[in-house]
């Protein structure tokens, strides 16, 4: 069977709710943040769906004993912030992956060339092939730091197949860039926009998520 990159926009109220409160400009830092997490949440909720693995057991209700399927603590699970704006995302992600190692990756696009650069990589020199992976950043746009990303990962051993990626906003150039490199992915955002402006940003996107999570 043909692998083919999959994208999910989920038709969630919520979801559309705290991206409209995001991509306002009138939005304050704190109240952006605020939709970073609950989209971090409600993202990550629907990329969990069949995809953390679980296994069959049997419980003793107050009746009787009955069938029951918890998550498989034998599999790993970890979430991948690309930083800095990834962290916004985080919390939200954290509550629902509360058992997921964290490992940080921090990628910097220069404005000039429009290329990811990396000043920090906390990822170990293996990954059980069988993580499963959650990479958490909140704009697709020119494709470079997710990329970058995925190189890293597969270099350590990560199945893209296993990987999720959740995002707020998505642009094709970005997608396009996966689907040829990792046709086994599965994207998660609230929205795809059409374009890219000069400086390399998703219009109408929400502008520089990182800026806007932390005040700066």
């Amino acid at each position: 069977m043909t692998l083919q990159l999959r994208v999910y926009v989920p038709p969630h109220p919520l979801i559309k709710h705290w991206l409209a409160v995001a991509r306002d400009a009138g939005t304050p830092s704190v109240l952006f943040r605020s939709a970073m997490t609950e989209l971090g949440r409600w993202l990550t909720y629907e990329a969990a769906r069949e995809w953390l693995p679980t296994q069959e057991s049997t419980v003793q209700t107050p009746l009787e004993e009955c069938p029951a399927t918890f998550i498989n603590p034998a599999i790993p699970v970890a979430v991948v912030p690309i930083l800095r704006a990834g962290l916004g995302l985080l919390e939200g992600a954290q509550t629902l992956l509360p058992l997921a190692s964290i490992y940080h990756l921090g990628l910097v696009r220069n404005e000039k060339t429009l290329q990811p650069e990396c000043y920090l990589n906390k990822l170990p020199e293996k990954i059980d092939p069988q993580t499963r992976v959650l990479i958490t950043d909140p704009m697709l746009a020119t494709g470079g730091s997710i990329m970058a990303a995925m190189s890293e990962l597969v270099q350590r051993g990560v199945d893209p197949a296993l990987t999720r990626i959740v995002c707020v906003v998505a642009c094709p150039t970005a997608l396009q860039q996966l689907s040829t490199a990792y046709p086994g992915l599965n994207v998660y955002t609230a929205t795809i926009d059409e374009k890219l402006n000069e400086q390399g940003f998703i219009v109408p996107g929400l502008g520089d998520a990182g800026d806007r999570t932390f005040g700066t």
